[in-house]
């Protein structure tokens, strides 16, 4: 199997998608429960329940009982109207972690209502390609619009007919949920399910083969690859390996030299866990507080590790902040919670 493959499936009635990169699973949606927590993306009218003084943020009801949790919120009153929208997935028996910035994102464009302005990604370097975009977002913006527009890099190979009617549907989107601001606690918009999420994120570069049978996650070797998920321990080479086990306070990774006892053995092992470490994350599903007891090593080598860590995290469509090292020599990083752990989803 060469290049990239999207395949479009379920999972125990749930839609799925994966992305395999040169026969090797990359990354892995599965679709939550439908009683279960709101999904990132969804939109919401909420309602201000309560400030939390000394934490800079309100609490929010939602529908069907719900709770969110906004913060940096200033000026608002109990009973206001606020539109909201999920930024995460949220620990279990905590509120729904939200911000009152909206973005309304597609394949090709991304809207932003409080941030004014016309962008393109910097990743389309070619300046005839930059000024024909603008051009054709100049032509499609209404002339009284107020909202703020990225094309993304997706765009640089686009349809110019594709593009433009993407550009129209989100800005005709965005007014229509900003004007619903009156009324109940309410879900005014579902935050995408994975084969949408498919069609946005993967798009760029252009996959070799999109897979839609039924059955094509068995096909393309994708059930036995979350098989292998379900185990805590990932081989990595020369025999190094590493296990990630969730606990309900933080990810905790162990990395380990195996049977290679020279004098760079534990570099080696801890420049290939960075190398795997992200993608072993965005597969599992997990998120938070992560913890690194890399395997030991020479506090010289350190930088090298750093710049490994670096370089795949930045790679990675997951915000990641790299904290650092602690007193006592482990590693941390706070991951966004995207996804929920896919053991937990898969046991839904």
């Amino acid at each position: 199997m060469i290049g990239r493959v999207v395949a479009l499936d379920q999972i125990g009635g749930r839609t799925a998608a994966a992305l395999i990169h040169e026969g090797r699973l990359d990354d892995l949606l599965i679709d939550g429960p439908e009683d279960g927590a709101p999904s990132p993306g969804s939109v919401f009218r909420g309602i201000v329940d309560r400030p939390m003084k000394g934490q800079g943020g309100v609490f929010l009801r939602l529908p069907d009982g719900e709770s969110a949790f906004l913060r940096n919120a200033k000026g608002l009153t109990p009973g206001q109207r606020l539109l909201v929208q999920v930024t995460g997935y949220s620990e279990a028996g905590k509120a729904v972690p939200v911000t009152d910035r909206l973005l309304f994102k597609s394949r090709y464009a991304i809207v932003t209502p409080d941030a004014p302005g016309l962008n393109i990604s910097r990743t389309i370097r070619d300046e005839e390609k930059r000024e024909e975009l603008l051009g054709l977002a100049h032509e499609v913006i209404p002339e009284d619009n107020s909202f703020g527009l990225i094309l993304r890099s997706s765009c640089e190979f686009g349809d110019e007919d594709e593009i433009a009617t993407d550009i129209a549907e989100m800005m005709d989107l965005a007014a229509a949920v900003l004007a619903d601001i009156e009324g109940e606690a309410e879900l005014l918009l579902d935050g995408a399910d994975p084969h949408m999420l498919a069609w946005r994120e993967w798009s760029d570069p252009k996959p070799a083969e999109i897979a839609t049978k039924a059955g094509c996650f068995a096909d393309l070797g994708v059930l036995d690859a979350i098989d292998g998920l379900t185990s805590p321990r990932v081989e990595l080479a020369n025999g190094a390996y590493m296990y990630i086990e969730l606990t309900r306070a933080l990810v905790a990774v162990d990395v380990n030299t195996g049977g290679d006892t020279s004098p760079a053995a534990g570099l080696k092992a801890n420049l290939a866990a960075s190398r795997e470490l992200p993608r072993q994350l965005r597969l599992r599903g997990l998120g938070g507080q992560i913890t690194v007891d890399f395997a030991p090593m020479t506090k010289n080598d350190r930088k090298q590790l750093e710049q490994s860590l670096r370089g795949t995290f930045r790679n990675d469509p997951i915000e990641t902040a790299l904290v650092g090292w602690t007193p006592i020599g482990h590693f941390e990083m706070q991951r966004k919670r995207e996804r929920l752990p896919l053991m937990d989803n898969l046991s839904l």
